[in-house]
């Protein structure tokens, strides 16, 4: 191998340092023969050489550079070739070092275009680039690169120093690179990178990621093709200690009127750019102290314009209060080339995720090509912190422009959140929710709402439900989380009906409670709450099931047992008709559940749980109610029958009474009849009396005369044509609907929450606090004294007076 002078070349071939392979391969010349593991051949000299193995690629690699100076002389500027040629299967690493003066400006200009890479990382060919500059004490790494990019040119200020690694199996004949003379770009580096279509690009700061250098500007330009936008994103970045100045990022946007355009590193970059545009970094005087370090990585995507890109979407929160709106994008796609799905709230202001509160309007558009990939999240707070909130019946409501947007609806949560005295109550008038369970009909609705409980002691989830089914009231005793989820394909600013209200009342000792309202000849089906993980331990729902007039529910367990095992206390469930001396039926863990039972009036379901063992089953139960029209049994229809006979009976012989008792005080009107004498002792042995007062007393008992009018005249009214009519004044027993409290759970379970969590008996407190139901107590009865039994006339109407009538 020969070396002209005039090239200014040096080649050395020495042993792989990165090769783990033992060497039993050596360099051979005729002075030394086979025993040099280095070899190195200076301008004009003529050596020879050879290998004492066949593979000496395995073992060896060639460094081939050579110093160009434009200083004294002429640069050869132009295409940069391979030389020299013949040179014999190694990796080979070319470096050229182009030493120029500071105020010279020298570009790279790359063909095929380079992809900068991180320095860690490799290319897919072996063939690496690697662009330094020589500006300052030390070179500065401008990055390295492989081929097959978008960065088409790189320029320096004063000396740059390229090299290009290639495989000992490749012998490319041009390097890959031109140099040309610039006029001085006055700062470190210009980096220019082209797109032609739809691509992305990372890029790095110099000296990434050891840091950028003190008091330098870098700047990269990017070209942007018709029909295009560009978006900014920084993936890694740090910032110095500044002792001057301020590290800063500067934009030259096209038709912007405040260039450049400054931003903090951690400020949102502009995204949603059209046209060629200028990044600049300009770094700041070093704390000698604490310098720190600055670098940036960051990725420009470029992508087509999407079709309704200058739609603009108007989101109306201004009368919202508590509401976060979310838009993020949910999804990637695995090809080479994954465009941006940016929501824009500004013209250049674009995010991946937006988070908009309530209170104001929004103009959004969105970068995107598919607005599939993106989903819309909202939480609105429902806060009561006193028992003052008087929130009553409020909707759960949507904003109508959310539901407007082009963007998939993922969910919408209802936080219900208020003090420990104060309870949820969720209505669902018109539509009413149907429980989504195993054994029930599927949900016909294009959403469904996720209702969780969530307290310090536990949080479950207590079920799906959506509109069209039975339930019309849930209460529930702590803090509740309603989530909406609409199926995938839903429209819901056509199908969203604001049905559901929400109340705050009084705490509820129970977890939840359930109001069952059904349609006529319909079954219900209901399950226990937190299905997938079976109920918490030591909880208690009710479910309070109407039955509407003149129906029959047949309630039915789908399963004969519980099926678990309890390690403290015992798991019920008790079964209560809502009526006076109503059925119990009480079942407990170890016993088989109720048969299938018929019920003509409401009644309560009350499950309450032990706490089971660890790793066994847990609590799960189903049940259904199948409402039918009430079939009349043929022996009460002939007792009512007997019944009414009698009773007609009885009308006739009161009104031949009535007639003879007429006719007969006609013939003794001026008789006296019925006189008091006052000489009887009217008190029987023995008696007390109510009134500590005596009828004896006083003369308010004696009568002249009994009037047969006043005693039968209520029975019959010349008026109504002989029909009886109801007296006024005269107690009537009450025939409507009564509702007892639900059951309450066993007495050992109560023991068992009374001893762990110190409170109340709750089976005072149910029968006491609960708000749904009222009841009667009995007041305390006067003692009796003895004296006269006798009553006064009832000239005062109070309850004493209406009482001691009765008596008499």
């Amino acid at each position: 191998m020969f070396l002209p002078s005039a090239d200014n070349m040096t080649i050395t071939i020495k042993r792989n340092l990165e090769s783990s392979l033992q060497a039993p391969c050596t360099i051979c010349t005729p002075k030394e023969g086979c025993k040099a593991s280095t070899l190195q051949i200076q301008p004009g000299q003529n050596v020879s050489y050879n290998f004492s193995c066949p593979t000496p690629e395995k073992y060896f690699v060639m460094e081939i550079h050579k110093s160009i100076d434009c200083i004294s002389g002429p640069c050869p500027f132009g295409a940069v070739g391979l030389q020299p040629l013949g040179l014999p299967r190694l990796n080979r690493t070319f470096s050229w070092h182009v030493i120029a003066a500071r105020s010279v400006g020298l570009e790279l200009s790359f063909n095929p275009w380079l992809r900068q890479i991180d320095p860690n990382d490799t290319c897919p060919d072996s063939a690496t680039f690697n662009v330094s500059t020589c500006q300052g004490l030390k070179p500065s790494n401008i990055g390295i690169f492989c081929r097959n990019g978008s960065v088409s040119h790189v320029k320096v200020q004063g000396g740059v120093l390229v090299s290009l690694h290639l495989p000992w199996n490749e012998s490319p004949l041009q390097s890959g690179f031109s140099i040309a003379n610039r006029s001085s770009i006055k700062r470190l580096c210009i980096i220019k990178s082209t797109f032609k279509t739809e691509s992305s690009a990372v890029l790095s700061s110099v000296n990434y990621p050891l840091g950028f250098p003190e008091d330098e500007l870098m700047t990269w330009q990017f070209v942007i093709p018709p029909n295009h936008r560009a978006s900014i994103k920084f993936i890694n970045k740090t910032s110095p200690n500044c002792e001057k100045k301020e590290e800063r990022v500067e934009y030259y946007l096209p038709e912007s009127h405040n260039n450049p355009e400054v931003f903090k590193l951690d400020d949102l970059q502009p995204a949603n750019i059209a046209g060629n545009f200028n990044m600049s970094l300009q770094s700041c005087d070093l704390d000698n102290q604490d310098p720190g370090i600055l670098h940036l990585r960051f990725k420009i995507t470029v992508q087509l314009v999407p079709k309704d890109e200058s739609k603009l979407y108007f989101l109306d929160l201004s009368k919202e209060r508590g509401l976060t709106v979310t838009i993020k994008r949910i999804s990637t796609t695995f090809r080479n080339f994954v465009p941006e799905c940016l929501v824009c709230k500004e013209p250049t202001e674009c995010e991946q995720e937006v988070n908009l509160t309530s209170g104001r309007i929004y103009q959004l558009s969105f970068l995107c090509d598919n607005l599939a990939n993106l989903m819309v999240t909202a939480e609105k707070v429902i806060a009561c912190w006193s028992p003052a909130c008087n929130i009553k019946n409020q909707d759960l409501t949507m904003p109508t422009t959310l539901l407007q947007l082009p963007v998939r609806l993922h969910k919408f949560v209802w936080q219900l959140i208020a003090l420990d005295d104060i309870s949820a109550e969720i209505t669902s008038g018109s539509l009413k929710l149907q429980q989504r369970s195993f054994q029930g009909p599927s949900c016909n609705s294009s959403y469904h709402y996720d209702i969780n409980s969530i307290s310090r002691e536990h949080n479950f989830a207590l079920g799906a439900f959506c509109p069209g089914g039975a339930i019309e009231r849930i209460q529930m005793r702590d803090n509740v989380s309603i989530v909406l989820r609409p199926t995938p394909k839903a429209n819901l600013s056509a199908t969203f009906k604001k049905h559901l209200k929400v109340t705050f009342i009084p705490v509820i000792k129970e977890e939840c409670i359930f109001n069952v309202t059904p349609n006529t000849s319909s079954t219900v089906y209901l399950q226990t709450p937190n299905w997938d993980n079976g109920l918490p331990d030591y909880v208690s729902f009710s479910w309070n099931i109407i039955v509407p007039p003149k129906q029959e529910a047949v309630l039915a367990f789908l399963k004969d047992r519980m099926d678990i095992v309890c390690e403290t206390g015992r798991a019920y469930v008790n079964i209560k008709e809502q009526k006076m001396q109503g059925e119990e039926i009480i079942r407990r863990d170890d016993q088989l559940m109720p048969e299938p039972k018929s019920f003509y009036s409401s009644f309560w379901v009350n499950i309450s749980n032990c706490k089971t063992m660890a790793n066994q089953n847990k609590l799960k139960v189903q049940f259904s109610v199948t409402f039918s029209p009430r079939q009349t049994d043929p022996k009460t229809i002939l007792i009512a029958a007997v019944a009414s006979g009698v009773g007609l009976l009885t009308v006739v012989i009161i009104g031949v009474t009535i007639c003879c008792v007429k006719k007969k005080k006609e013939e003794n009107r001026n008789a006296m009849v019925g006189v008091y004498n006052a000489n009887v002792n009217t008190q029987m042995p023995g008696q007390k009396v109510v009134f500590n007062k005596g009828r004896h007393k006083n003369e308010s008992h004696i009568y002249a005369v009994i009037d047969d009018n006043m005693v039968y005249g209520h029975l019959l009214d010349e008026s109504s044509n002989g029909v009886m009519t109801p007296a006024v004044g005269v107690y009537q027993p009450f025939q409507g609907h009564m509702e007892n409290p639900p059951p309450v759970p066993s007495p050992s379970f109560l023991r068992k929450r009374i001893k762990e969590e110190n409170f109340e008996d709750p089976l005072s407190l149910l029968l006491r606090d609960n708000e749904l139901y009222t009841f009667a107590q009995r007041k305390p009865e006067e003692p009796m004294s003895s004296g006269d039994s006798g009553i006064h006339l009832m000239e005062n109407h109070n309850q004493e007076d209406l009482i001691d009538s009765s008596k008499d």
